[in-house]
């Protein structure tokens, strides 16, 4: 018995994780966060989601095209999704390694809310991106950078951009 109420309670839960992402995803493509476009790479895949995101103007990834990768755990939305950068970016809140993890705060598992949607999630990311949270940098040396000579990573991050971010996709030719 106990194992047919398990059993149950795990269809629910995908099934509740279907309806809330497929509801989401509709909601995002018909009227995406501005500068984003957002897909499934896989159409029968609803736990990965592919958001291309446009530098923001007057900002150093003006220009740029960043692919990002959203992944829906399985009990997603009581736990958060995982959003990495697929394209390289110097930016102090955004590993440099090849996983390009994000740190946004409302991702940590103590500070995630079941209420929170994609849509709260990508425009809190595309706001970090505008304006770096330095307190909360996952990669100090950049941050550092920042605080102290705020045109020389203006000017890094520039070249970055055009060397990373240069393609319509999210890709580039240097890209590696």
């Amino acid at each position: 018995m106990a194992k047919r109420i398990g059993k149950v309670s795990s269809i629910l839960s995908l099934t509740h994780l279907k309806l809330t992402s497929i509801q989401e995803l509709a909601e995002l493509t018909s009227k995406p966060p501005p500068l984003m476009k957002i897909n499934l790479p896989n159409e029968s895949d609803l736990h990965k989601w592919h958001i291309i995101l446009s530098g923001p103007p007057s900002s150093p990834f003006e220009g740029g095209s960043f692919t990002l990768l959203l992944t829906l755990p399985k009990d997603y939305p009581f736990k958060p999704p995982l959003l990495s950068f697929q394209t390289k970016i110097y930016h102090p809140n955004v590993s440099n390694d090849d996983k390009g993890a994000m740190c946004l705060g409302i991702l940590k598992p103590d500070e995630w809310k079941p209420a929170i949607k994609i849509v709260d999630v990508l425009e809190f990311m595309a706001q970090v991106i505008r304006e770096p949270n330095l307190d909360d940098a996952v990669e100090q040396s950049i941050a550092h950078e920042m605080r102290e000579d705020r045109k020389a990573w203006e000017k890094k991050a520039k070249e970055w951009t055009r060397k990373y971010a240069s393609g319509k996709d999210g890709t580039s030719e240097n890209a590696t």
